[in-house]
């Protein structure tokens, strides 16, 4: 049976450097077939977790059976805990013992997690190998998968030890979410708003009367929703490759949701796109405290997000007990956008109309943060 129903969006970069995402359903039926043309020999290696494996690994090593391709099957932990050095040390040299060349490509079939982990070791790997997403939950398909940011974190922060690498191919199975717990199809949709929110209100419309069907299951609304998001993340990665410009308008909410992360340890207390979905909301409100943005937009913002099950404020069960403020700014100054000690935030003066906020004073953070209950 045919592939039917798939749509291409192209990532524009120098030096045949460009690659595609491809989104639609089955296309893990297909991997074998759509990888093949990138592999120098008929050999990959899979880099998966536990949890993803458990549905997809027999499926995808079936796909490359079918190819005549060999492959190999490397397993790791599921969870953020995984994105440490322990972890891709283990996997470098996991990838070194079944004799991965330069000239090889890793598959990697994950969530962000083991895309951020297996991106940056196939970056490191004898000083650079090719890879091939293929996503498997929402947040994936819709940002991390794309762009070639990968890494790891540090005690210090989050993604602070990586490098830019861009895979060869990006596979965004529309099916493969069915297998999605609904906590990350939840967290995974906040990934979705930000795009919205940062320049698009008619995709900001679009969410409001269709996010619960996304939420629900409907194929359509989820294929409609992932393509959006990566035609807008393709554009924008196109024209800032290595985020000196408008690519950091894509960390709408992460600098206050990356240091709520670091608070929970990287925990399943509170996962990515939740802190997203609390720091998008509170960039909001931190614009409107700025006198950017005259607050109307917060409430509609926190009713969605809230329709939706997502967590809006800091009263949130899993960031308890709170950090202090200055505990916050800690955190939130190991933000990669930080230069010379000066704060940047992405913020916004109304749905559609983000922008990027240099050299922000700490102590009208730190104001803020105390008056949003951070002791």
């Amino acid at each position: 049976m045919p592939l039917t129903n798939c749509e291409k969006i192209t990532v524009n970069l120098d030096n045949d450097r460009s690659y595609d995402i491809l989104v639609g359903g089955r296309l893990i039926e297909f991997a074998g077939k759509l990888i093949k043309p990138h592999l120098k020999r008929a050999f990959t290696v899979i880099v998966t977790d536990e949890n993803v494996a458990k549905h997809h690994l027999a499926d995808l090593q079936a796909a490359f059976s079918n190819q005549e391709i060999e492959c190999e099957a490397i397993i790791l932990p599921a969870g953020e805990t995984s994105k440490k050095m322990a972890t891709l040390e283990i996997l470098l040299e996991k990838l070194l013992a079944f004799g991965v060349e330069r000239n090889d490509v890793i598959t990697i079939l994950g969530g962000g997690v083991i895309g951020d982990l297996a991106g940056f070791a196939a970056a490191i790997l004898r000083r650079g190998v090719d890879f091939v997403q293929i996503p498997t939950s929402i947040l994936a398909q819709v940002d991390s998968s794309v762009g070639g940011k990968t890494g790891i974190n540090s005690p210090h922060g989050k993604n602070l030890l990586g490098a830019f690498h861009q895979p060869k191919l990006v596979l965004a199975d529309i099916d493969i979410l069915d297998t999605l717990s609904d906590r990350h199809m939840r967290a995974g949709y906040a990934e979705i708003f930000k795009y919205a929110l940062i320049n698009d209100p008619e995709f900001y419309l679009w969410l409001l009367a269709n996010g619960q069907k996304l939420i629900a299951g409907d194929k359509a609304a989820r294929q409609y929703a992932v393509v959006k998001s990566c035609q807008a993340k393709a554009l924008i990665v196109g024209l800032d490759e290595k985020e000196l410009g408008i690519r950091a308008l894509l960390n709408l909410g992460h600098t206050f949701g990356h240091a709520l992360e670091a608070h929970c340890q990287y925990s399943e207390r509170l996962i990515h796109g939740e802190g997203v979905a609390i720091g998008m909301v509170l960039a909001f409100e931190f614009s409107a405290f700025l006198g950017f943005n005259n607050g109307s937009d917060i409430e509609p913002i926190k009713q969605h997000l809230a329709d939706i099950g997502l967590p809006t404020n800091i009263q949130f069960e899993g960031l308890q007990p709170l950090p202090s403020a200055a505990q916050m700014l800690e955190f939130m100054l190991q933000d990669k956008k930080t230069q010379q000690g000066e704060m940047t935030f992405i913020l916004a003066k109304a749905v559609g109309k983000s922008f990027v906020e240099k050299n922000v004073d700490q102590q009208l953070v730190l104001n803020f943060l105390k008056g949003k209950n951070f002791k």
